[in-house]
């Protein structure tokens, strides 16, 4: 066709180009300041998987920082308030069960949410014992990941809202609960109690007399509906009752609701 029209003097016309307009659209920044709605430390050695989450934890949209070795997370934990910590576990210069056990010890109890290969019950148990929130294994999905964390942002708010109490000490006879100070006495002694046993007994004082079930405490506690792990809320009531109850196998604080669940004793009750 091109040659039939040079053939005939005919030339091709030239297309124009369209006018430049005045102002070039631009979309906005993936995070302004008006849009971020939470800030989320990753704590992630491989930098694809880095990437990845950081990628999807934006489109939230959430502030997200990095640190790709332990102890920078750690760092960073402390000089800088998060909504949420996405930590690994084999991580190099600080491995992230030692970095959630120094967060605990400082009394920084922004949520955890623990990703590893790692797949046995132990490494969970160990993981949660140290007062991680929850625990999620590679390979993950990114909706998984991100129905995660925002469980985890969902269980603060909720404990923000559902606040216990206005006074910041509950007693029930010998035991005495600072919530302030997230501090446990019985007979005057200290207790000692792990971040989620802490958390847990809250739960349990701060309603007298209500009954919850596993999958209750799971969720307002653990921040997220866990199937199949129901044994980690018995267990962390019978370490509980083991360093509050003078019998832990007649207990007078946290009690057994057969074919139910648990209550904390009601002042009221005889």
């Amino acid at each position: 066709m091109l040659d039939s029209k040079r053939a005939h003097g005919l030339s091709t016309p030239k297309v124009r180009p369209e006018p430049t307009p005045p102002f070039a659209l631009r979309l906005p920044p993936r995070n302004t300041r008006a849009d971020v709605t939470h800030r989320v430390l990753v704590v992630e050695d491989d930098p694809d998987i880095a990437h990845l989450v950081e990628l999807h934890l934006r489109d939230l949209p959430c502030e997200v920082n990095v640190a790709h070795d332990g102890a920078s997370g750690l760092d960073a934990a402390v000089v800088r308030s998060y909504d949420a910590i996405v930590l690994d576990i084999m991580l190099p210069r600080l491995d992230g069960l030692a970095v959630c056990r120094a967060l605990r010890q400082q009394h920084i109890y922004t949520p955890v949410l623990m990703l590893t290969a790692r797949s046995t019950e132990l490494d969970r148990v160990v993981g949660l014992e140290l007062g991680a929130d929850d625990y999620l294994t590679k390979p993950f999905s990114v909706p998984e990941l991100l129905a995660r964390v925002k469980a985890l942002f969902r269980r603060a708010a909720y404990s923000g809202r559902d606040a216990p109490l206005p006074q910041t000490v509950l007693k029930l006879d010998e035991l005495e609960i600072d919530v302030d100070r997230r501090a446990v006495s019985l007979a005057g002694s200290l207790v000692t109690l792990t971040a989620k046993e802490f958390d847990l007994l809250l739960c349990f004082a701060s309603h007298p007399g209500r009954v919850y079930t596993r999958a209750q405490l799971l969720d307002v506690v653990w921040g997220y509906s866990h199937d199949g792990y129901g044994h980690t809320v018995n267990s962390h009531i019978n370490r509980l009752r083991a360093k509050i109850e003078s019998d832990p196998g007649k207990p007078r604080f946290v009690l057994t609701v057969w074919g139910v669940g648990y209550k904390f004793r009601d002042p009221s009750d005889v």
